[in-house]
């Protein structure tokens, strides 16, 4: 993340009138399912191709005047991900991480909220009914969680995609500290750097 600073959420709330602020979140459930019958999936992790064309979690500008992070966020995830949104809650628990890049004046929030399978699936099988389906959201994407014996398909070939901003550090960084990788680590992957 070139010249984007991380930020602890008071200094980034502190920031004024004349900052934005976004707010995304990685939705995410266990998962017993196996690939092919044999390579558990642990976790299903969503994230969304945007209208961009790159990757990215659900979310986005928030008015911090009209309510809390959380709130504007949950707003977002209604518009973007339809009416199993409204099954559960992004909260200030949830939070991750803030950081603020340069010029722009926008300081970009992260959240992880732990679902249900049950949750995330209806999240899925809804979000082409959502208000921003096929407008702001192109359709939604489980990530990867595995390495196949290639040592390239799985993870480390879907990180080679497009993302915005900083999502691609965030989905690292959580999987990571929420333990979602049958390692517990990311260091081991061969990843090369976003193109």
């Amino acid at each position: 993340m070139a010249r984007v600073r991380r930020l602890e959420l008071a200094e980034a709330l502190a920031l004024g009138p004349s900052w934005r602020h976004a707010c995304h979140a990685l939705l995410y459930a266990p998962d017993p399912g196996l690939l092919f019958g044999r390579i558990p999936l642990r976790y299903a992790v969503l994230m969304q191709m945007r209208f961009d064309g790159r990757l990215g979690f659900p979310g986005g500008f928030v008015n911090t005047r009209d309510g809390s992070l959380e709130d504007g966020l949950n707003r977002e995830l209604d518009e973007e991900l339809g009416e199993a949104a409204a099954a559960f809650r992004v909260e200030r628990a949830d939070y991750r991480s803030s950081h603020a890049g340069p010029g722009q004046q926008v300081v970009a929030h992260f959240y992880a909220k732990r679902l249900t399978l049950a949750q995330l699936t209806a999240v899925e099988i809804g979000a082409p009914r959502a208000k921003d389906h096929g407008l702001e959201v192109l359709g939604l994407v489980r990530v990867p969680l595995y390495t196949l014996r290639d040592g390239v398909g799985g993870l480390p070939a879907f990180l080679e995609n497009s993302f915005i901003g900083a999502a691609r550090e965030q989905l690292l960084e959580a999987l990571q500290d929420l333990g979602l990788l049958a390692s517990g680590s990311v260091a081991g992957l061969k990843i090369s750097a976003p193109h």
